[in-house]
Order: C-alpha cells, then sequence, then structure tokens
C-alpha cells in the first residue's frame, strides 16, 4: 500500500471547483478578450471590467487548468480556448454550454443525493422559464452539435423524402442533414416551449424554410405521419424504462413498414461503466427529467424488438455518442 496516493480521490472531489472557475472566466468574457491578442494583467481586467486582484483569481486558474497561457506578464489564450470559446467563426461556440451548465445544471446537482435515495429527480424541466428553456436549449444545441454534424455525414439520407424529429429541440439536428441533401424535407415536433426557441432558430437559417414546426407531446398527441425516416436525439436518456418502450410504440404505430428509425444517444457499453462521461451523465439525466438515466445498447435493443423494430446497427457519432439504426418490421 505504500505506493497508494489519495491523488485520484483529490482531484475528483476538487472537480467542481476547476468547473466554477471555468463558468466563470466565461462569464466574465475572459476568452473573448484575449481572442485579439496577448494582454497584460491590467489590460485584462480593464478589458472584463473586473478588479485586477480578482481577475487574476480567475486568470491564473485557467493558466493551471491550461486554457490560458502566461509568459512573463502576458496571457493569451490555449489552443483549445482560442478556438472553441473565444468566439472564432471557424470553430463550433461552445459559450453557450458553459452558461447551460452554471445556469441549470450546476444548482441541479445539489440534489444528487436526494435523488438517488429517493429513486427520483427533482424534473427540473417543469420549472423552466423562459429564459431557462433559452438557456437549455442552446447549451444542448452547443453540447451535441459534433454529433448532429457526424449523423448528417454518416447516414445516408439520399433515399428519404421527410424525417420527422421526435423532441427535436432548436433543430439543431436537422439543419446539417438538410443542408447535406436539398431535396429532403423535415418536420419537427417539439414542446410548445422548446418550439418557440426553435422557431426563432430556423428564422435564421436557408434550411429552415424546409422545416415544419408541430407543437405536441409525444405521449398525449399523435405523432404526424408520412415520414420515412424518424429521428430521436438525445431523448431516450431523459425516459423511464417504461416510457421509452411507449414512445417507440407510439413511433411504430405512425411507420410504415421500412421506416428507418434513428436513435442517437450516448449509449453505455456492456459494462456499463463507459464510454466516458455518459455514466457520469446519468445523474444529469436523473435531476433534470426526475426519471431519465444513460441506458446500454442492448437495453434498446431489447425495446425495438418488443416494439416493432429490427436493430440494423449501431455506429459511433464523436465522442462517447452513437446511433443505432433500426427499421419498421
Amino acid at each position: 500500500m505504500t505506493n497508494v496516493t489519495p491523488d485520484s480521490i483529490l482531484r475528483i472531489a476538487t472537480g467542481f471547483m476547476a468547473s466554477k472557475h471555468l463558468f466563470v472566466a466565461g462569464a466574465i468574457g475572459l476568452f473573448e478578450k484575449l481572442a485579439g491578442g496577448a494582454m497584460t494583467l491590467d489590460q485584462l481586467a480593464a478589458g472584463c471590467a473586473i478588479p485586477h486582484r480578482t481577475l487574476r483569481i480567475s486568470a491564473d486558474a485557467m493558466v493551471s487548468l491550461g486554457l490560458v497561457e502566461r509568459n512573463d506578464v502576458l496571457y493569451r489564450n490555449g489552443a483549445a480556448a482560442d478556438a472553441f470559446l473565444s468566439g472564432s467563426d471557424h470553430c463550433p461556440d461552445l459559450r453557450p454550454m458553459l452558461r447551460f451548465l452554471d445556469r441549470i445544471c450546476y444548482e441541479m446537482w445539489m440534489g444528487l443525493e436526494e435523488g438517488v435515495r429517493a429513486g427520483e429527480g427533482g424534473r427540473h424541466f417543469d420549472r423552466f422559464s423562459d429564459e431557462d428553456q433559452q438557456i437549455f436549449s442552446s447549451g444542448v444545441e452547443a453540447f451535441s452539435g459534433g454529433a448532429a454534424a457526424a449523423l448528417a455525414a454518416i447516414y445516408d439520407f439520399s433515399a428519404h423524402r421527410r424525417v420527422l424529429d421526435v423532441a427535436g429541440g432548436t433543430g439543431s439536428f436537422l439543419i446539417p442533414v438538410l443542408r447535406r441533401y436539398a431535396t429532403l424535407h423535415a418536420t419537427l415536433f417539439e414542446l410548445p416551449g422548446a418550439c418557440a426557441v426553435a422557431r426563432q432558430r430556423l428564422a435564421h437559417e436557408p434550411e429552415g424554410s424546409r422545416v415544419t414546426i408541430v407543437e405536441g407531446d409525444f405521449f398525449r398527441d399523435p405523432l404526424p405521419a408520412g415520414h420515412d425516416v424518424l429521428i430521436v436525439a438525445n431523448t431516450v436518456h431523459l425516459l423511464s424504462v417504461a416510457h421509452n418502450i411507449e414512445l417507440l410504440r407510439n413511433m411504430r404505430t405512425r411507420a410504415a413498414p421500412g421506416a428507418r428509425l434513428l436513435l442517437v444517444d450516448v449509449w453505455l457499453d456492456a459494462t456499463r461503466a463507459g464510454p466516458q462521461p455518459a455514466p457520469l451523465l446519468s445523474g444529469e439525466f436523473l435531476l433534470m427529467s426526475g426519471e431519465g438515466q444513460a441506458y446500454a445498447e442492448t437495453d434498446a435493443d431489447e425495446w425495438l424488438a418488443q416494439n416493432g423494430w429490427r436493430k440494423l446497427e449501431c455506429c459511433p457519432l464523436v465522442g462517447p455518442a452513437s446511433v443505432i439504426v433500426a427499421e419498421a418490421d
């Protein structure tokens, strides 16, 4: 035991400090101010309108995490921060994800022990204000942007005429698909609050003219018919087993034989301990919806077989995300 140290425990236990420092650095515009090049601490403090003493705390924390570099008295963005947190036009903007994690998720995680003990979370969806909905929708779009782009590139939509995105959020999974397939049309089916955000989002995209937005609840309202491919992205993990089975059944009743189903999620592997960070995200899903968690690919296999869907394959996308492709029997 002489070679065993508590370093891994301490690193995990203090991880929330790194997260909060990152959220604050994003909120005060530290990375944006450094987008134009290296700055002294005085210049950076003035640009962020933050006191010199506390700006140094934030900037040096980012140096310690490798997101900002310091050379003598000059601070500059590291490569990752410059690409994804500075407002660059060349890479996906992850700043909305930071706002989502800070404003929506951080406080929510204070209830994890209670949720684990009770067997259910706090259903934070039910408490969203209009501002919360905007932050949530934008944050989830930023978080899942890589998977959305990968789906459009990996799956061949050329044989399809119309795609239905069930619980499609802002339409972020539809935009790259429609951009790649110019003859494809789409329907976005979502709750009213999310539809309001989607209308604003799609109004600024040329592909938005090929999207019909339909408000509804997939447990109470019939899904729009007439689609030969259905996308369900980042939704399975918010539902209980019983509700996932019900959703797959509802979709099968509206899908013609041969229609395709694309289930995009952070599917756990056979060990249920990977891929990271899927097991950790189970806590997020539990607290957000009250009943969710990350599920294994084998779970989906059983649900699909029970409800008239034939699984064809499971393809990796980016990070922990993958897509299960199934066909209506």
